[in-house]
């Protein structure tokens, strides 16, 4: 998912992509645990995307502080 479309979601829809994508992380770590992971580069990949959901969800919600302050 790129950066523009994982902006473009409510802060809702973004905890729901990041609490599936960590339960997507967790079965891949399972399964290279048993070695039966074809592309160990997938939970990489997974990490890094979970990381920008959670950065773009941390602007979100810090915005939202801002524009209630003033």
């Amino acid at each position: 998912m790129k950066v523009a479309e994982i902006k473009e979601l409510t802060k809702d829809e973004l905890l729901k992509k990041i609490h599936t994508a960590q339960q997507d992380l967790d079965e891949l770590k399972f399964k290279h645990s048993l070695n039966q992971l074809e592309n160990p580069l997938m939970i990489r990949n997974l990490r890094k995307e979970i990381a920008r959901m959670n950065t773009i969800f941390t602007e979100k919600k810090v915005s939202d502080q801002d524009k209630a302050e003033q």
